[in-house]
């Protein structure tokens, strides 16, 4: 298992620039040490020809290298490095095809609006559009990749490449996270660096308006059936939300970016059921509607709709809806919003609940740091639309039941690794209960397959006392299946249980759906715990049943074998074949 080292101090930054000298001290230094200076531990990325001069320095700063063996698969792993530690993932390749191959995974960090930086080498300056039939040449690098993330920058100077890794930095503190690309031309990544240490970005975010968040906080007072919807924008407001809901007894639910942002086996928890009829009927019921960081896409409500002007009702409807994002374009997408904070969710909670202080409504007792407050009353009516979503949602059922025994084998802090895979979306999302942030990595927006294999390495590097699973479908693990060479070289312990329904099974039901002949959906796949065999990793073989049965032997086999791949010192493989 990789090393990661302590955070590297600035003066250890310091030390090592001055030791290096000559040619050395150089573009590739410029860019580690910005990194390095910024906290990152480490990098996903496969050294090439072009981006040697970034590696040579990896190590003096502290930074560990993580070889996958695909970009794509890089990009994942970044992306589960953040989801676990907060962190931004940093991803580099080396120049054409390598950048190419990083760019879905870039593309889906976008999508779900999360911090990646992508650093790629360039063709040398001069040389842009000339065709000239360099190795790697791509006609556009960085003009193609800025259509796709945030920003991308082709530097000119060494000095401008610290600066880029800096601002980007700085930009994620500030506002909506989302991935950004640096192209550093091969001869600025060779050429003199005279610059000193980049002073870390400090933490910055728009301010609440202190009048818009009283009124908010009065309009929450007087509720009587308020509803918090909180999505990914939300996770850095976990202590503050909780002291909210449990504040004004008001139920939680969550998208599956937010889930855990209430631990949901709290009485307010309505877990990330966004989808679900039960809650879009409760968001239409609702007097004051909180919406804290989410878009309310359809990738996450499939069809559904939030909020009373959406409801059956929506000329009578009498709701006021508070709309909480960083981001001001989001305010009113999918739902107009009548109270608008532009704000990060920390702040702007931590607002809310001064406000609500100051009210001193002798009905509103603010929830201490620690402890839980809710009221009996709150608790019920949590309670019951609980059990209105198990009527809808049946988590008993195959899929679902799958992640309920991979949690209790492995342990309740398990993180479960999905995929664009039905045992993900029609089962992990719902069935998982997940006690903090971090537990399910899994991508809705951009519902990418191959994601869930390398994600998993991501986080159990982020957390190697963490038990994680990648629990995937067979089509999805054939996107990424590589990656468990990467697992097995680190000496991983990751469990990648891989659910074999015999090729794309819901493509298949969309097709008799639309009567259309299998075309394409039946599959030819690997043995796949032979395959994990050959990699070096441990294999269990189980065949399961289609007959929602939990006394089922085989439930019993697999749970036995996440529990002892767990304990175990190396990678283990277990194929789970179903009907």
């Amino acid at each position: 298992m990789p090393q990661l080292s302590d955070h590297t101090h600035r003066s250890d930054i310091e030390e090592h620039i001055a030791a290096v000298s000559g040619e050395h001290r150089n573009g590739g230094l410029a860019v580690m040490a910005a990194l390095a200076a910024h906290g990152t531990e480490v990098i996903f990325g496969i050294p090439g020809t072009h981006n040697l001069e970034l590696y040579r320095h990896m190590a003096p700063l502290g930074i560990a290298a993580i070889t996958p063996r695909h970009e794509q698969g890089a990009g994942y792993a970044a992306d589960g490095y953040h989801q676990v530690t907060g962190r931004p993932g940093v991803v580099i390749t080396t120049s054409g095809p390598a950048l190419t191959n990083a760019l879905t995974a870039a593309a889906t960090a976008y999508a779900e609006s999360r911090p990646m930086i992508l650093i790629s080498p360039g063709m040398p300056l001069g040389t842009e559009g000339k065709d000239l039939g360099l190795l790697h040449e791509t006609k556009d690098s960085s003009g193609s990749v800025d259509r796709l993330l945030a920003w991308s920058r082709r530097v000119r100077t060494p000095e401008a490449a610290a600066h880029a890794v800096t601002q980007a930095f700085e930009e994620f503190s500030r506002g909506r996270p989302r991935p950004v690309h640096i192209e550093v031309p091969l001869d600025v990544l060779e050429a003199q660096w005279s610059g000193q240490v980049p002073t870390p970005a400090l933490p910055s975010s728009p301010a609440p308006g202190q009048a818009v968040l009283k009124q908010a906080a009065e309009l929450l007072a007087q509720a009587d059936s308020p509803l918090i919807i909180a999505g990914g924008g939300s996770r850095g407001a976990v202590g503050p939300l909780r002291r909210l809901a449990e504040s004004l007894g008001a139920p939680v639910a969550t998208t599956s970016n937010g889930k855990g942002v209430l631990a949901e086996d709290h009485p307010l928890s309505l877990g990330a059921n966004v989808r679900r009829a039960v809650v879009q009927e409760a968001s239409y019921a609702a007097d004051v509607l909180l919406v804290i960081g989410s878009e309310l896409g359809d990738s996450d409500l499939w069809g559904g709709l939030i909020g009373s002007e959406h409801g059956p009702d929506a000329e009578k409807a009498e709701q006021t809806v508070i709309r909480i994002d960083i981001d001001p374009s989001q305010l009113h997408k999918n739902l107009h919003g009548d109270v608008l904070i532009c704000a990060d969710a920390q702040e702007a909670l931590g607002g809310v609940l001064a406000s609500l202080e100051e009210i001193g409504n002798a009905e509103i007792s603010i929830a201490q740091e620690g402890g839980r407050t809710v009221t009996e009353a709150a608790a019920e009516r949590a309670a019951e639309l609980r059990r209105r979503i198990d009527k809808e949602f049946d988590p008993a059922g195959m899929l679902p039941s799958l992640t309920t025994l991979v949690q209790r084998a492995a342990g309740e802090d398990v993180i479960i690794a999905g995929d664009s895979s039905q045992v993900t979306y029609d089962g992990t999302i719902h069935a998982l209960v997940a006690r903090q942030l971090g537990q399910l990595l899994y991508m809705p927006g951009y519902a990418t397959l191959g994601y869930g294999i390398p994600a998993a390495i991501g986080a159990k590097i982020a957390a190697p006392e963490r038990p994680v699973v990648a629990l995937v479908g067979d089509g999805a693990a054939m996107f990424s299946l590589q990656e468990i060479m990467t697992a097995v070289e680190c000496e991983l312990p990751v469990v990648f249980l891989v659910v074999d329904n015999g090729g794309y099974k819901e493509i298949e039901a969309q097709m008799d759906e639309r009567s259309i002949p299998h075309v394409g959906v039946r599959l030819v796949r690997p043995d796949f715990a032979a395959l994990g065999a050959a990699m070096g990793t441990h294999a269990v073989s189980l065949s399961g049943t289609a007959a929602d049965n939990p006394a089922a032997p085989w439930r019993e086999q697999l749970e036995a074998a996440v529990r002892e791949a767990v304990a175990a010192e190396k990678p283990t493989v277990i194929s789970l074949q179903l009907p």
